[in-house]
């Protein structure tokens, strides 16, 4: 095995990177560009493969939990986003703690959650009460339940809300019950980009330094890549690279996401900015190359069935991702651009793990296996 996928190596015109990368050492920029770049994907894939194996096996993760919606309400306008509606719009809401502890218990009952992702839009209206209020009940009645909420741009807004600091801000957030953060907000972490699709929303290294202050202070978190919008190559190159740099300095991030824009309803549709989904083949493409870039890093890569279809998500099993994401109960962003259904049981995700040849296994907030199936 180990001849044959030496000579399919030897073969490749980018070889000599994936030789380095299966040697233990640490890609650059220069590599990750030319990675994107080249059309072989069966290799890339191959390697990619090949690192989640020496890391993981067979066993292919998932966790059970709840997406938490909590406002539509936003004032950063994101051409992207088909989800929000600004301050004073009849379709507009925010769920007060009563309604909002009942979608908990009920989730609870029903699938025995063991996460909250708790996200929203960025709302001038709430203040860091609203969000210390709910999390202490969170964890109040259910002290196993993990927090995994709020993006470096709803921290950013909380911040400006208060007029306080950011360290302040997660600070209090972390003594009411966060526990990580997700790492929506990131899109492509390059300015031009994102003048183009969310000129209002925080800057590239606001991001970064948001993470950094989390990480910092013991908060871990996953980070995001959201392509197929007007980024060229070499700005997911540099997006990339910017993910590695910080986490060889915090070791913060836990897992990495990839996932394709959705266009369907949104204002980048509208106005003829991207009209089309980038499709499967640059999903794996992507998953595979997180996996080479990010092996001694980051160790999870997850497969994104959100917006690429569960199976899509299965075959990128095959191209380096080791976990599934979740069931996302009550999701509520993504199916706003009517894509598709975004609710999955935990039966339908080992089901689909099982078909696609892996052993399935629950996880928890920070990816410890809790059960096997």
């Amino acid at each position: 095995m180990q001849n044959s996928l030496n000579y399919i190596v030897s073969k490749s015109e980018i070889g000599y990177i994936l030789n380095n990368v299966l040697k233990g050492d640490r890609l650059n920029l220069h590599d990750c560009k030319e990675l994107i770049k080249s059309d072989d994907l069966y290799t890339i894939g191959l390697i990619a493969s090949t690192l989640r194996k020496i890391l993981f096996g067979n066993t292919t993760t998932f966790i059970n939990n709840i997406i938490l919606n909590y406002t539509n309400v936003c004032v950063t306008y994101c051409k992207f986003c088909a989800f929000y509606r600004p301050p004073g719009h009849e379709e507009s809401y925010t769920h007060n703690i009563k309604d909002i502890m009942k979608r908990i218990a009920l989730a609870n009952e029903m699938f025995g959650i063991t996460q909250i992702l708790f996200q929203g839009g960025h709302n001038p209206n709430l203040s860091i009460e609203y969000y210390e209020e709910i999390f202490n009940e969170i964890k109040k009645f259910y002290p196993s339940i993990a927090i995994h909420g709020l993006s470096a741009s709803e921290i950013d807004m909380i911040s400006k809300v208060e007029r306080s600091s950011i360290k302040e801000v997660i600070s209090r957030l972390k003594d009411a019950g966060l526990d990580s953060l997700p790492g929506a907000g990131a899109e492509i972490l390059n300015d031009k980009v994102k003048s183009v699709i969310s000129p209002l929303k925080i800057k590239s290294n606001q991001w970064l330094n948001i993470m950094k202050e989390a990480h910092d202070l013991g908060i871990k978190s996953s980070a995001t890549m959201m392509y197929g919008t007007v980024e060229t190559d070499d700005e997911i190159a540099q997006h990339i690279m910017k993910i590695s740099e910080l986490q060889q300095k915090t070791n913060g991030f836990i897992a990495f996401i990839p996932w394709g824009f959705e266009p369907n309803k949104t204002q980048m549709q509208t106005e003829g900015i991207t009209k089309y989904p980038s499709g499967g083949l640059r999903l794996l493409k992507m998953i595979a190359i997180s996996r080479i870039m990010f092996y001694g890093l980051i160790s999870h890569i997850q497969s994104s069935w959100l917006t690429n279809g569960i199976g899509m998500a299965q075959l990128a099993l095959h191209f380096g991702a080791d976990d599934f994401g979740g069931t996302l109960i009550g999701e509520e962003v993504v199916s706003a651009t009517g894509a598709r259904s975004t609710e999955l049981t935990s039966m339908k995700i080992i089901e689909s793990i099982k078909q696609a040849g892996y052993y399935a296994a629950e996880r928890d907030n920070f990816y410890n296996v809790i059960k096997n199936f």
